[in-house]
């Protein structure tokens, strides 16, 4: 469901704007630099780019406390990165310029946001739209804004497996990763209003998403005023735990056709406005979870996870739709 626009000042030659550029993001994707292309557009912005191991929050938070304090938070990355850079645009109450520089680019593109050209023409012209977001915390700590999309189980662990085989480049430890999670993949324990199920995966999108998908990487609705659960329980094969994971509509009719993707009753759709789900991992078994493809770590007996949506809480420039 579009949001409906909502005016953001216009920065014709970006003053007051601090861009913060992930240089490691998108490594897998050819990109031509962006440097050029804001420089000659926005010649008045402060351009940072990160350094390895550089917090962004950090430098963040050291611009806001600078006697000429940014109007705009903008950011060239991934999903991860801009998910940080919308958190602290909420924290600070500041509109967020998202440019896409990641491998999927899921919340801008959400927005209609196809290229950096496009991030700033909306700059320019002050169009924006209200997103919601999602507020997602670990046992009971400070919340972190989510863009797209929570989950536990078997994309997780995909992840957590991926970041382990890191040095064999992001296509072969993807590779690796698979093989290792087709042979090993375990069901986790979830309690959702007191009830126990053993499951294969758990998504907590942003927003309602499409019905056909167990896997929604993907926001559907900017406005985004609940929640889109969707639930596999652990009754099929390890096969079908990771054919689950197709979030591409065309991967999945192919593996829906041939049989592999769940069964519709093994999966478990729930649109709420706000969910606790307690996550118990077998023994030896990672214990994380993802939001907007950034890992968290948590203790090895399990955690609680609460998500609530938020709605109408991030000013984002954004095209006219």
């Amino acid at each position: 469901m579009p949001s409906a626009p909502t005016p953001l000042p216009a920065v014709e030659r970006g003053a007051g704007v601090l861009i913060l550029r992930n240089a490691l993001a998108g490594s897998a994707v050819l990109r031509s630099d962006p440097g050029p292309t804001i420089a000659d557009r926005l010649p008045d912005a402060v351009v940072r780019e990160l350094a390895e191991g550089e917090d962004l929050g950090e430098v963040v938070a050291a611009a806001m406390a600078g006697d000429a304090a940014p109007e705009v938070l903008g950011v060239y990355g991934g999903d991860g990165s801009v998910s940080r850079m919308a958190d602290l645009a909420r924290k600070y109450d500041r509109p967020l310029l998202a440019m896409p520089g990641g491998t999927f680019n899921h919340f801008v593109r959400a927005l209609g946001i196809a290229d950096v050209d496009t991030a700033i023409d909306a700059l320019q012209a002050g169009s924006g739209v209200t997103a919601g977001v999602v507020e997602a915390s670990a046992d009971g700590g400070d919340p972190v804004t989510v863009l797209n999309v929570v989950s536990v189980g078997a994309y997780p662990e995909l992840i957590e497996e991926r970041q382990r085989r890191s040095s064999l480049g992001k296509w072969l430890g993807g590779v690796a990763a698979t093989w290792g999670a087709l042979r090993s993949a375990e069901p986790i324990t979830v309690v959702l209003d007191g009830k126990r199920a053993r499951v294969w995966s758990v998504f907590v999108s942003v927003g309602r998403n499409d019905p056909e998908r167990v896997a929604t990487m993907q926001r559907q609705d900017v406005t985004a005023d609940r929640l889109d659960i969707r639930i596999h329980h652990a009754r099929g094969s390890r096969l079908r735990a990771l054919a689950s994971l197709a979030f591409g509509k065309r991967t999945a009719a192919v593996l829906r056709a041939v049989r592999l993707f769940p069964r519709d009753a093994d999966i478990e759709r729930l649109v709420l406005h706000e969910v606790e789900l307690h996550v118990r991992p077998q023994p030896g078994r990672p214990s994380v979870f993802v939001h907007d493809g950034e890992l968290v770590q948590r203790e090895p007996e399990g955690f609680t996870l609460r998500c609530e949506a938020v709605p109408s809480s991030l000013r984002v420039y954004a095209p006219a739709l």
